[in-house]
């Protein structure tokens, strides 16, 4: 049985988002005429697509937990590549996708003082306004250029997969002046020892250009960033393992909405792809989470980073017209 505070969670944030939408009707109406115009030329009903997305992001949303990537990594490259829908609006609802989760697992992680606001703020005011200038940048691409940076991005995030490590605790033997001054430091409890473990972070001026990059990249492609952000801040900046991952998933809640109201604004974001997309993530992530306990993780990040490099093959070979 899924606990009721769990379903209310979801509804919620589906609720939070659809009304965002009617707030926004305005902005969208056009890019929504010319949706259902090309809708009507076509011969599968129109219930086909949002029960296919709901059942497909179903299976997603298992995958992204058991794999420990985000659920709009996934999201974007399958659903574009697969579906006939436009990049636009599969990265429009990709940003909503990661949002939704970030938003839905942001408090729980505050409140067990994982996701740190002293090391988010300073990456999330800059990743933000970077995500504002991709998000910017990808609508005024065209497909076919889009289609296929996004192939070679998810292809460079297998490539992350398989060849990054993590450490769990790494030695920080001195902070550097920026973080100090930014005063980025802190103690949580670490249950696997019994004891507080306290952490500092240095590096932090390489680690925020970076973000730079990765802001731009999250805005772009509708990815969120969860990939980029834990190398960073755990191999380069020396935060510790737990605290990078919740700070990252922190993190999401302030960069996607910076570049989600780009797409929201320019009325690439269709409620029939968003609301099933989102449902169907975290009831699967909800079941993911389940089916952890009993899986062999080894065997399930090697089928996510298949399922990857699949799908960045297709979104690389559809962008250069190879495989239409």
């Amino acid at each position: 049985m899924i606990h009721s505070r769990e379903v209310l969670k979801i509804l919620l944030v589906v609720l939070s988002i659809m009304a965002i939408f009617v707030s926004i009707s305005a902005f969208a109406s056009e890019t929504q005429e010319a949706a259902r115009a090309a809708a009507s030329a076509s011969t599968t009903p129109w219930w086909v697509w949002p029960l296919a997305l709901f059942v497909v992001t179903f299976v997603l949303g298992i995958l992204a937990v058991l794999g420990g990537v985000g659920g709009g990594v996934l999201f974007v490259p399958i659903i574009g590549g697969f579906f006939p829908f436009n990049i636009d609006f599969v990265r429009g609802a990709g940003l909503l996708v990661a949002l939704a989760g970030a938003l839905a697992a942001g408090p729980g992680l505050l409140r067990r003082n994982l996701a740190s606001l002293r090391l988010a703020l300073p990456v999330a005011l800059i990743a933000s306004s970077a995500a504002i200038v991709g998000a910017m940048i990808g609508l005024a691409l065209k497909p076919n250029v889009v289609n296929t940076l996004l192939g070679a991005t998810i292809l460079f995030i297998v490539a992350i997969m398989v060849t990054a490590k993590k450490s769990d605790f790494p030695n920080v033997a001195k902070p550097d002046n920026l973080s100090q001054s930014l005063h980025i430091m802190g103690i949580y409890r670490e249950e696997s020892l019994g004891k507080d473990v306290e952490w500092q972070v240095h590096r932090t001026p390489q680690g925020l250009a970076l973000f730079i990059i990765i802001g731009i990249m999250a805005g772009m492609f509708g990815l969120g960033a969860g990939w980029a952000n834990v190398p960073v801040l755990n191999l380069l900046m020396g935060a510790p393992l737990k605290i990078s991952v919740a700070t990252s998933k922190f993190l999401l809640s302030i960069t996607d909405t910076s570049a989600a109201w780009v797409y929201l604004n320019q009325g690439a974001v269709l409620p029939m792809i968003v609301v099933p997309s989102i449902v169907g993530i975290m009831l699967g992530s909800i079941v993911g989470v389940k089916i952890l306990v009993k899986s062999k993780p080894k065997a399930i990040k090697w089928m996510v980073i298949g399922l990857l490099l699949f799908a960045g093959l297709r979104a690389l070979l559809k962008g250069i017209e190879i495989w239409k």
